[in-house]
């Protein structure tokens, strides 16, 4: 690929082989999308504006669902000539007046989230979870491996990195088997994840197995999804997590499937086989690497590679009963974590339920987040040419429950 002119900034994770797009504005200005491209984004609403760019209508909104909806053609189309844009010195000119550092700029939620659904897609979180509360059995439920376990979710409770997060409060078991209470939670937890964000909708009642993947999956951001761990512990039965998973932040760019294809690897051998319809032509195992943060302390690395269901997986198992996927539906993967301690994606399994409280560099300890800690989750790749791809990063601080 031809050197972008656009000055690099070494540690960005935002060369041109990566583009991903959100939606930013700057003091006094309304929302519109752009890109990420080094230490600046670019103003694609301009440039469709002065006719740099086609396509108006889906830059100028602040939003990017109604290019999310225009589908792979589009979304090449788009990409290729953005390339070209960045990499051609004569197009400079009409260029730059649309690039804005990314320091001037706030970044807003990129799409309307139509519906969140939530995997549990990691065997070693599954695993560590049976090991942690059903002994001495079989860690893994009989249905687990199967196929990809999921629940929907309250695609309200979707913020954009970087806006606080307020400890819950809800019905929390009593000691000794006495009554429950009503309260805060005392065990809110963070979970390192990616999430697959859907483009094309699909047609019901007509269902899409996992080749459909590429055609209707624009990309992924990188996800937080907060926990409370004790109001999930009382309200699990029978129905399962309710208002224990509170809230979902995610990162204001979403990374083009396109840009990942130097990451795809060969995923962990699935047994028993799945059914035909989870059956996968293209192997869509991502290499990516999370790294999790807590008050500026690395808590872990969890690495994607390991997933046991993939996005086509999980994109397939959506759609096989009839129900239409939409443009926005969020497909979150659950709490990443590898077979190492130092890979674990939760602080439920980072202090093995308390047993193994986190020293912190000031003197304290860790179970589960205070109120005050600042939560940053980031993923990357290696690039095909070297140096590093970002997706982004996810922060929060934790603020007091309201009284």
């Amino acid at each position: 690929m031809t050197k972008c002119w656009v000055k690099a900034s070494d540690d960005s994770g935002f060369p041109v082989r990566n583009l991903p797009f959100g939606v930013f504005s700057r003091r006094g200005e309304f929302p519109r999308v752009g890109v990420a491209i080094s230490d600046q984004v670019l103003d694609l609403g301009l440039l469709a504006e002065t006719g740099v760019l086609k396509g108006s209508h889906w830059f100028a909104s602040g939003t990017l669902n109604a290019f999310l909806s225009a589908g792979p053609r589009i979304w090449q189309e788009v990409r290729e000539r953005l390339i070209h844009l960045l990499t051609e010195p004569s197009c400079r000119p009409a260029v730059m007046p649309a690039l804005v550092p990314m320091v001037e700029v706030l970044m807003h939620l990129p799409f309307h989230v139509a519906d969140l659904i939530r995997f549990q897609s990691s065997i070693e979180h599954e695993t560590n979870l049976g090991r942690m509360f059903r002994p001495p059995g079989d860690p893994l439920p009989r249905n687990w491996p199967r196929m990809p376990i999921g629940q929907y979710g309250r695609a309200s409770s979707v913020v954009v990195s970087g806006t606080p997060v307020v400890r819950p409060s809800g019905q929390l078991r009593g000691l000794g088997g006495a009554d429950p209470v009503f309260g805060p939670s005392t065990q809110l937890d963070l979970s390192a994840e990616i999430g697959y964000v859907v483009g094309v909708p699909s047609t019901p009642p007509h269902t899409l197995g996992t080749q459909a993947f590429e055609d209707h999956v624009f990309g992924v951001v990188v996800v937080n999804g907060w926990r409370a761990q004790d109001i999930i512990a009382w309200e699990s039965t029978p129905l399962g997590p309710f208002l224990g998973r509170f809230a979902t932040s995610i990162s204001p760019w979403v990374v083009p499937l396109t840009a990942l294809e130097s990451a795809r690897v060969v995923p962990p051998a699935q047994d028993p086989p799945p059914p035909p319809y989870l059956l996968a032509r293209r192997q869509w195992g991502l290499n990516l690497t999370l790294r999790v943060e807590l008050n500026g302390r690395l808590l872990s690395e969890p690495p994607f590679a390991t997933q046991y269901w993939t996005g086509p997986q999980l994109f397939a198992h959506t759609g096989v009963s009839g129900a239409p996927l939409r443009t926005g539906d969020l497909l979150t993967s659950g709490p990443v974590s590898g077979s190492a301690r130092s890979q674990f994606g939760t602080l439920l399994e980072l202090t093995w339920n308390g047993r193994d409280p986190l020293g912190m560099p000031d003197g304290t300890e860790r179970v589960f987040l205070e109120d005050g800690d600042i939560v940053r989750v980031t993923a990357s790749t290696s690039g095909p040419e070297g140096g590093q791809l970002s997706l982004g990063e996810v922060t929060g601080v934790v603020r007091p429950a309201v009284r």
